[in-house]
């Protein structure tokens, strides 16, 4: 959704220029997260009516559209007001954001930063949605508040004012806003500047996603107080957390400054920094004089008190988030999946059953030894295995991933598996037990619906896996255990490289659950082979890409398509009509072959396009999708056929009438990992023969952290 992305610095020197490229690669850096408008706010000197010289204050410049669009109005705006972009400072702090409509059309008038009043004494960013803003704006106009947008972030910065104006006296920046963040109800992440604590910087999250980048060094400090004590100075004196306490710095000489970033991700991050802050509900972080102190409060009675936080190194690199010479990050992340599914496996699957022959030690019975080995579960596979059911929650294509590896999970561990959108688990309020296993899924591990149903989950009392690709995300925080998918960075808002990791993970934990089972050993030994030449025949996939192209363009004129699948390969056909119509716009479905005569067949008919999965890896399935190719043939459909390279049977059924996309044949586990490839290719080009923005397409986002 919605963009954060704020830099602090003090005691480094930067001119107004470097300040401003800052904000505005911090906000390219989340472009693909979605948007439709962005803004940012910095100081500069700016002369008042009532000013004799010109001060520095609080300016605001946003505009409707890409951030190209506020760059080129922010230049205006600097050359309007004569400002000298070459011109240094020691200490600043400015704050940027892209928007996500929820309240309020896209236009500059509803972008972020809001403002409390044309004085901008409060001056604020903010991701996520204030459930009790109606409540707040009734009660701040009868109190003469004049409001100027659609939006619900603007009661913040007019509530900061109104209480800062009933203070008998002035009280910390962060204690104000602890008393502001308290009366909202919903998700935020805020960046709050103010021109009445200049030079200070606060930042706060509850619900949404935020981090802090640290750079430059620091020396530790005197135990921490609580900022309402009254031992405490109006600034405390801590300027970070790491595992071994509160930091500070000032005793380091010249050349100490520090640089601080926050972002709603680590991609704005790592080019600066590797050392972040995962900030949690509840805190409060103070920036002033190159001091930086994280605060938290656990209800609103009680007062904040300062907290230590770990500091974390990224293990992202600055090229995850590059385009590596593809023309798109949707097209470099398809063509990665060959080293993100063996990434995935890397260390966790023995590559061969161990031979105790070759190691002398004939005791050693092989089926002793597992095959996977998932550290993050280790702890808790006994209490999984006594599980009475295990739920799987998600949202999107996560959901589609955990949809295609149930029947592995049912398969192997003889347990029921119940999939739930994570929306309909909380608007059902579903009976989750303490004796169930509830699977997250997420790719970002912030999706708030998922997020919700985790926290619903816990209240139950039910075991929480998170399954995420984002280290530090809430869900990898808040879960009893989990699974990494290890894909890297995924930047494309369709999701591709981690949907096919995602199912090469559920199904190494299928693997580990049924490894007590010497009757499963077998199998067990199948799959992990099978995923073994995952890597091999993924790439063998990708070089259908011309094939693909062709067939993109036999289609890119068309207003619909359906995708046709059974069993495992339902969830490919979902999972590819999902891909189709969220990035190319054209109408598409995916549709279970077993309910084609329970009304899609009434959509069928010479001109409308339907790509039907008929793979061998099945052949149970497999008969029964050649039946379905049989009859949408008897009714002159226009058909594109995936199906395995040695399949000379559905030669034989479509004699050439039709294209047959081939690829590689795997055992069924996995077999959907390579039949969605071709699928994620012709999405990518139907959406250039269309016209449309692959990485970006419309009114979507990349992480959904609103309900």
């Amino acid at each position: 959704m919605c963009g954060i992305f704020g830099f602090y610095f003090y005691d480094v020197r930067h001119t107004k220029g470097e300040i401003l490229d800052t904000l505005f690669e911090g906000l390219k850096r989340l472009e693909y997260r979605g948007y439709d408008s962005a803004g940012v706010s910095v100081d500069l000197p700016v002369q008042s009516a009532e000013d004799e010289l010109p001060t520095n204050k609080p300016v605001v410049i946003k505009a409707k559209g890409k951030v190209a669009d506020l760059v080129s109005l922010c230049n205006e705006e600097m050359e309007g007001l004569d400002i000298n972009q070459g011109a240094s400072v020691t200490c600043h702090a400015g704050i940027a954001h892209t928007r996500w409509a929820t309240h309020g059309p896209p236009c500059a008038k509803n972008s972020h930063p809001h403002v409390s009043s044309s004085n901008h004494e409060f001056v604020l960013v903010h991701n996520g949605t204030i459930t009790n803003y109606r409540a707040l704006k009734e009660f701040l106009v009868k109190e003469g508040e004049v409001f100027v947008t659609d939006t619900d972030t603007e009661v913040i910065p007019k509530l900061c004012n109104f209480l800062y104006s009933k203070l008998p006296e002035p009280i910390p920046f962060p204690q104000l806003v602890c008393e502001v963040v308290k009366q909202l109800e919903g998700a935020y992440a805020l960046l709050i500047k103010s021109s009445v604590y200049p030079g200070e910087l606060v930042a706060c999250r509850r619900g949404s996603p935020l981090i802090l980048g640290v750079k430059h060094g620091i020396q530790r400090n005197e135990t921490p107080k609580s900022p309402t004590s009254p031992n405490t100075p109006l600034t405390p004196k801590l300027t970070g957390s790491t595992a071994s306490g509160p930091h500070r710095t000032g005793e380091q000489g010249e050349g100490s400054g520090l640089e601080l970033f926050l972002a709603s991700e680590a991609s704005a991050v790592v080019e600066h920094t590797k050392q972040v802050i995962y900030l949690e509900d509840n805190d409060i972080v103070h920036m002033r004089d190159g001091e930086y102190t994280v605060y938290n409060w656990s209800d609103v009675d009680s007062a904040s008190v300062e907290v230590r936080r770990t500091t974390q190194t990224l293990t992202m690199e600055v090229g995850q988030i590059m385009k590596g010479g593809y023309d798109h990050f949707m097209l470099k992340e398809i063509f990665e999946q060959p080293e993100t599914v063996a990434q995935t496996m890397q260390g966790r699957i023995k590559a061969t059953p161990i031979s105790p022959i070759k190691f002398g030690v004939p005791a050693v019975d092989k089926y002793l030894v597992p095959r996977v080995r998932l550290g993050g579960l280790v702890d808790y596979v006994a209490t999984i295995r006594r599980s009475r059911r295990i739920i799987f929650i998600a949202c999107g294509t996560s959901f589609h991933a955990a949809m295609c590896s149930r029947q592995t999970v049912e398969e192997l561990t003889q347990m029921p598996v119940v999939l739930e959108l994570a929306g309909d688990v909380l608007d059902r309020r579903c009976p989750i037990f303490r004796d169930d296993t509830c699977v997250f899924v997420s790719q970002s591990g912030e999706t708030a619906d998922t997020m919700r149903a985790m926290e619903y989950a816990i209240g139950s009392g039910a075991l929480c896996v998170g399954i995420t690709n984002t280290v530090g995300s809430a869900i990898a925080r808040a879960s009893h255990c989990g699974i990494h998918i290890n894909a890297g960075a995924e930047i494309g808002v369709a999701s591709t490289k981690a949907y096919t990791s995602q199912i090469v993970a559920i199904t190494m934990m299928a693997i580990v659950l049924a490894d007590d089972q010497i009757s499963k050993r077998t199998r067990i030994d199948e799959i992990v082979n099978a995923m073994l030449d995952l890597p091999e025949s993924t790439r063998q996939c990708l070089m259908l890409d011309d094939t693909v192209k062709e067939l993109a363009e036999g289609l890119k004129d068309e207003n619909s398509l359906l995708v046709f699948g059974r069993g495992r390969n339902y969830a490919t056909a979902v999972e590819a009509a999902l891909k189709v119509k969220e990035v190319s716009y054209m109408h598409s479905e995916g549709i279970n072959a077993g309910e084609m005569k329970h009304g899609p067949l009434a959509l069928v008919d010479e001109f409308m396009p339907i790509i039907v999965i008929a793979t061998m890896e099945d052949i149970d399935m497999y008969n029964k999708m050649q039946g379905v190719i049989q009859q949408l043939m008897a009714r002159s459909a226009r058909l594109i056929i995936v199906a395995n390279e040695d399949d000379e049977e559905i030669s034989d059924i479509v004699k050439g009438k039709y294209p047959i996309v081939r690829v590689p044949r795997l055992d069924r586990s996995v077999q959907p990992i390579i039949n969605i490839i071709p699928l994620q290719l012709l999405s990518y080009h139907l959406t250039l023969k269309r016209g449309h923005n692959v990485d970006q397409p419309r009114n979507l986002a990349k992480s959904v952290t609103v309900e």
